[in-house]
């Protein structure tokens, strides 16, 4: 008994391209050998849903297999057929063709029929370079993306429906022959799929590769707390698949400019603030940048230069779990330019005060 390929699919007769796009889909997924290795029963199940698939799919095949309820010769996989030997015609030589090219032909048959089976869409990759703090607070931007999407004019088919008119290719036969020295070989008809009429023919506008490439400008969503060299996905923003297949998705790779002021180590920002000699040495309150506008520090007396202070929760909102980093704010001593003589006089007597060999315990011993 003939399958009914609408049942294998589970699709109802009037079915759109886009219907039995998305049965393959679910099915294979389901009953892919891949996913299931070493079940013959989900092979063979698969092997009726791809020939479901490959049959509804094409406008051509489902036409004669609405009218008939089965494949004729043009439904079936194209094979050579041995129709015998032809010795009117004596090849000889580098020209004699040999076994070898018949094998070559079958060979590049069965790879072109399988570059023409389902393919997904490749993914896009781009770049997308954003100051320090639109990285910190997030936001829109737009790029533009230059991608393959489904040919507008045949809606990704290759093929356009025209008037019914006696294929040329095979003289309304059906059937192409080729010689390979005396022998000679017969298979259907490449262009009309083995039926002798065509009633469609290849698309003009994508040349029957079911694709056009267009450009379009999209809106990227930007976390907060993106870091340099994240990556942002689009999902089906990369090229659109073949024959069915899922489209491909857009990454973003994200690089943030470094800042004059700020420099970012995980979800902690960090600066250097100068303080004078006298903040250094009798501690003062001072008034440090962060990201969220002026802070205040706290400068304990006696600190030295390259100490740290931790500012809690003033740091990046991490984009992983919404938690925020601190601000780290390194202090260094800077000493006055010039010094007037009383100033130098104070420092002297500074020095004669506190006499100690600070480098006492510096050198290795």
């Amino acid at each position: 008994m003939t399958m009914d390929f609408y049942i294998v699919l589970g699709l109802a007769r009037d079915a759109t391209l886009n219907d039995i796009k998305r049965a393959y889909k679910r099915l294979a997924r389901k009953f892919h050998p891949d996913i299931n290795p070493g079940d013959r029963r989900a092979a063979a199940q698969f092997r009726q849903i791809a020939e479901a698939y490959e049959t509804l799919s094409d406008p051509d095949r489902r036409r004669r297999y609405d009218s008939t309820g089965s494949l004729d010769s043009s439904g079936n996989v194209h094979t050579y057929g041995f129709e015998g030997f032809d010795f009117s015609v004596n090849i000889s030589g580098s020209d004699a063709p040999t076994f070898g090219d018949l094998f070559g032909d079958i060979l590049r048959q069965r790879q072109q029929q399988r570059t023409d089976g389902v393919e997904r869409g490749a993914d896009l990759h781009q770049q997308l370079t954003i100051s320090f703090e639109d990285a910190i607070a997030g936001g829109q931007r737009s790029v533009a993306v230059t991608r393959q999407e489904q040919c507008h004019a045949c809606g990704g088919f290759g093929r356009l429906n025209v008037a019914e008119t006696r294929c040329l290719h095979c003289h309304g036969t059906g059937v192409v022959k080729s010689t390979r020295g005396h022998m000679i070989f017969s298979r259907p008809c490449a262009q009309c799929g083995g039926a002798g009429h065509q009633r469609s023919t290849r698309c003009p506008t994508c040349g029957g590769a079911q694709v056009e490439t267009r450009t379009e400008s999209l809106t990227i969503n930007i976390p907060p707390g993106l870091a340099d060299g994240a990556r942002i996905r689009v999902p089906e923003k990369g090229h659109v698949g073949r024959n069915g297949g899922d489209t491909g998705d857009l990454y973003i790779t994200v690089n943030v400019k470094p800042h004059p002021l700020f420099h970012r180590e995980g979800d902690d920002v960090h600066v250097a603030v100068p303080i004078a000699i006298h903040e250094a040495a009798l501690g003062a309150k001072i008034e440090v940048p962060s990201i969220d506008g002026p802070a205040r520090v706290r400068v304990p007396p006696g600190t030295q230069s390259g100490q740290k202070f931790r500012l809690r929760e003033r740091g990046v909102v991490s984009p992983r779990d919404g938690r925020r980093g601190d601000l780290v704010v390194e202090v260094r001593l800077v000493l006055p330019k010039v010094l007037d003589e009383r100033s130098k006089e104070l420092l002297r007597e500074f020095g004669r005060i506190n006499n100690e060999d600070i480098r006492q315990d510096w050198l290795p011993r």
